[in-house]
């Protein structure tokens, strides 16, 4: 048998160059996708756990914890059940992994993946988390029977996706995500108190604009606002929001009666949404402590824990207040 010719042992050597570089490639572009559609890169520092202790949770980054709590809020402030919350939630896990971006197949935009060329809204206003979820919610409100159809099914007449099986596989944590941000589940999202060096907006106002920017300003009937001692006048309904003296403290009012709201949710339940979407902000508000019905959240524990019942912390035990402290 002769031997190779130098040539053709340098295209020998050039083909295997060419195959690892494409597999190398194939890799790379297979990572950015799992990255892109589960909303990775790099730690998560939130999790979600079940209510019922079977170990079940869901790990997110403290950006789509945000975009979560907002996705969550704007629909129970539209009086929508839980079982919407889900099918919103799955729908944008599946969309953009949570994540408000600017990219997407032809126009499409934002947490949804909707596009201004069909009638869905501007640009601007796509990209606006509680626009882009308040429209969501208002085409899925026009779907008859809704919350008895199948999730994927939901989402499909909502969407109009080449990809109508993808929202299912999604349901699990999304079935996660709405327990924990409409409140029905207590104290079961934290994240691990890291902040957010690029947040411009810190302190108690912002926490106040951040309140009336997801739930509106009609969906915390409550009297009065203040911030910094300070009366706020609105010419509607608006969050009972009072800074102490301190200027880092906000606190609004959950009375724990047995009212519920249009949609069934009960004044409780509503106080742990409240708390566990301040948790959820916690990175962007860069907010320290968050107290209600006798546990609290720090950003040194990262965890729900007991108040302390030795005298400390105060007015902090009250159940009947959720309690928010900025970093500034």
């Amino acid at each position: 048998m002769s031997e190779p010719s130098p040539t053709r042992l340098k295209r020998r050597g050039r083909l295997f160059r060419f195959s690892a570089a494409l597999l190398v490639l194939c890799g790379v572009a297979a990572y950015l996708v799992v990255q892109y559609v589960t909303g990775g890169g790099g730690a998560h520092g939130c999790k979600v756990v079940s209510a019922t202790g079977d170990g079940t949770s869901y790990e997110f980054t403290p950006e789509q914890a945000a975009n979560a709590a907002t996705i969550a809020a704007v629909g129970t402030g539209r009086n929508m059940p839980e079982r919407a919350v889900t099918i919103a939630l799955a729908t944008a896990i599946q969309e953009s992994g949570l994540r408000n971006i600017e990219h997407g197949d032809r126009d499409s935009l934002g947490l949804f993946q909707q596009r201004p060329s069909q009638g869905w809204g501007t640009e601007e206003q796509i990209m606006d988390p509680t626009y882009s979820a308040g429209i969501f919610y208002a085409h899925l409100a026009k779907v008859p029977g809704y919350t008895g159809l199948p999730l994927t099914v939901a989402a499909q007449k909502v969407q109009r996706s080449g990809f109508p099986e993808a929202y299912a596989k999604h349901e699990p944590d999304a079935e996660l995500l709405a327990a924990a941000l409409t409140g029905q589940a207590a104290a079961t999202l934290t994240c691990d108190g890291r902040f957010d060096p690029r947040a411009a907006a810190t302190g108690p106002d912002a926490v106040r604009a951040a309140l009336v920017r997801d739930f509106g300003r009609d969906a915390l009937q409550e009297t009065g606002a203040e911030v910094g001692g300070t009366p706020v006048p609105s010419p509607s309904p608006s969050p009972s929001v009072t800074a102490t003296a301190s200027g880092r403290t906000v606190s609004v009012p959950v009375p724990l009666g047995a009212r519920r709201d249009a949609s069934g949710r009960g004044e409780q339940q509503r106080g742990w949404q409240l708390a566990q979407w301040a948790v959820a902000n916690s990175a962007e508000l860069h907010i320290q402590r968050v107290t209600y019905a006798g546990r609290v959240w720090t950003s040194d524990e990262g965890s729900w824990q007991p108040v302390r019942s030795d005298g400390a912390g105060g007015a902090e035990r009250s159940v009947g207040v959720v309690r928010i402290v900025t970093g500034q």
